[in-house]
């Protein structure tokens, strides 16, 4: 079952789209169920605070709603505080989703840094805690085995 605010944020998701000459682009993807989650940011090089965030996503209704609430998580937040919006902060303000929809918020998460990290490399510029986003978010894990 979906809480209200998944649903809300599902049939009426905020902040869909892309920023033109966005200051970072962060595409990942789950190989396993298919979703594609990318996230524009428009960051002021001056102040590091996130002006704007778009998504634009491919997949299942849990991956467009955490996409949407990712994007309010991050807007008028500096880069520092963007670093700290997890999947769980993400589940938090959805209140909950299934297990079996977890990875959604998990995409969120990796989009955001992916955006982030996209950006640290256009300036130059080193972002604590943040590593070299995957592309999938199961790359490095072992290979289940049916």
């Amino acid at each position: 079952m979906y809480s209200e605010k998944v649903m809300d944020h599902f049939t009426n998701p905020r902040n869909v789209g892309e920023i033109e000459n966005a200051s970072g682009v962060g595409t990942v993807g789950n190989a396993k169920c298919g979703d594609i989650m990318r996230i524009f940011l428009d960051i002021d090089n001056d102040t590091h605070i996130i002006k704007d965030c778009k998504f634009k996503t491919f997949g299942c209704g849990a991956a467009v709603a955490t996409s949407s609430m990712a994007t309010e998580l991050v807007i008028g937040k500096t880069i520092e505080e963007a670093m700290q919006v997890t999947n769980k902060a993400v589940m938090e303000a959805l209140d909950g989703l299934p297990p079996v929809k977890v990875h959604c918020s998990l995409l969120a998460e990796e989009a955001i840094h992916a955006a982030l990290w996209d950006y640290a490399q256009k300036n130059g510029i080193e972002i604590e805690g943040l590593k070299e986003p995957k592309k999938d978010i199961h790359d490095g894990e072992e290979e289940e085995e049916y």
